[in-house]
């Protein structure tokens, strides 16, 4: 499932790379990240063994079009080809938004073509989501290789309900691309279609803030009828307007104002952040809370990245980028974060981002009971 971060006006979507083994679902990733721009790319993480067989994930986060005034952002996953690696297979699948199948076009590979589809139909559907009603794309891979299958039998055997489909090859780049144009289309259009997105901001003029906005507002209440003015009246007969003396204004009786209550100390009440922090990580959440509140930034954001590093240790040991899968805690969020703990000159809306990461990596926490209680 998408998620939508309303303060950075970003759209999340995810999608998987599916297919048996060797069929060229890492080497199109790499490929993409070699042609996409590193301003609009992540890092691309992978666990490979002998025989370049990825075994765990590979996970690509790239910035693409916009839709509406939100951009959107793609997190490309692979699976693992191996079946007796269905759990992990399962496991990347949950919160897909689309699925690229790589199907090997050599003839000795249709047999694991059509189990590897079988099984994306079936881990998706044990996870609430039809084939035939979600976003997918056939990618015939390995074209550039003699003797191939032809397409119309791969497309019999493959694709009967006529998804897009594109031939490729990921050992040269081509066609890649353009399989992810392909679903990036479908899934925005899916996400379009069930008012995932939300609707652009109003296109108005910025409001005047601050004074300017107090004197506005009192100008123009004072010039609506009824509102301490009254409205001219049409003349009868259409004579000569008649001068009227202006009235003495006589100035209101002064009042002096009422003391001001002083507050009496009672209990500090909890930010959201502290309210939702486990107990190692609540100085960290107050400390970001506080300086979020005198305008220091660089510390709120600071605060924020050491709790989020502390907390993904729950996770157990590995990189952060495979304890945040584990917990499913959006790897591109995490990928700017860690961009802007590098700045000097930070901004209300980057510690904003940095307090709104931090609740979401608490709240992944409270959900799957971490840590434990001793």
């Amino acid at each position: 499932m998408s998620s939508v971060n309303l303060m950075a006006r970003e759209v999340a979507a995810k999608i998987v790379f599916y297919g048996p083994g060797l069929s060229g679902k890492t080497t199109s990733l790499r490929k993409i990240y070699e042609t996409v721009r590193p301003a609009h790319r992540g890092e691309m993480m992978s666990i490979a063994t002998e025989g370049d067989r990825t075994l765990f994930f590979d996970f690509l986060p790239v910035k693409v079009e916009r839709v509406g005034d939100c951009s959107v952002r793609l997190a490309l996953y692979t699976v693992p080809g191996q079946v007796f690696y269905n759990a992990t297979r399962k496991l990347v699948l949950q919160g897909a938004d689309g699925v690229v199948f790589v199907a090997d076009s050599q003839p000795e590979a249709m047999d694991a073509n059509r189990e590897s589809l079988a099984n994306l139909e079936e881990n998706l559907f044990e996870h609430g989501i039809r084939l035939d009603r979600f976003p997918l794309v056939m990618q015939w891979n390995k074209r550039d290789l003699d003797g191939v299958l032809p397409v119309e039998e791969l497309r019999k055997e493959l694709n009967p309900r006529g998804v897009p489909e594109l031939e490729t090859s990921a050992a040269n780049g081509r066609g890649v691309l353009d399989t992810l144009k392909a679903i990036t289309r479908l899934v925005i259009k899916d996400l379009r279609a069930k008012r995932i997105v939300p609707p652009p901001r109003p296109t108005t003029g910025a409001q005047p803030a601050g004074l300017e906005a107090q004197l506005t507002q009192h100008l123009q209440h004072r010039q609506q009828p009824g509102a301490g003015a009254t409205a001219p009246q049409p003349v009868q007969g259409g004579g000569p307007v008649p001068r009227v003396a202006p009235m003495a204004v006589v100035p209101p009786p002064r009042v002096e104002p009422a003391p001001i209550p002083v507050p009496q100390p009672g209990p500090t009440l909890l930010g959201p952040a502290s309210a939702l922090a486990p107990g190692d990580m609540f100085d960290h959440a107050r400390a970001a809370e506080a300086a979020f509140m005198t305008g220091d930034y660089t510390t709120c954001v600071t605060a924020c990245t050491d709790a989020i590093r502390r907390a993904l240790a729950f996770a157990g040991e590995g990189s952060l980028g495979q304890q945040a899968f584990l917990l499913r805690v959006d790897g591109a969020d995490l990928l700017r974060l860690q961009g802007l703990a590098t700045q000097q000159h930070l901004r209300v809306d980057d510690a904003a981002f940095s307090l709104y990461v931090m609740m979401q990596v608490f709240i992944r926490l409270n959900a799957v009971g971490l840590p434990n209680a001793e």
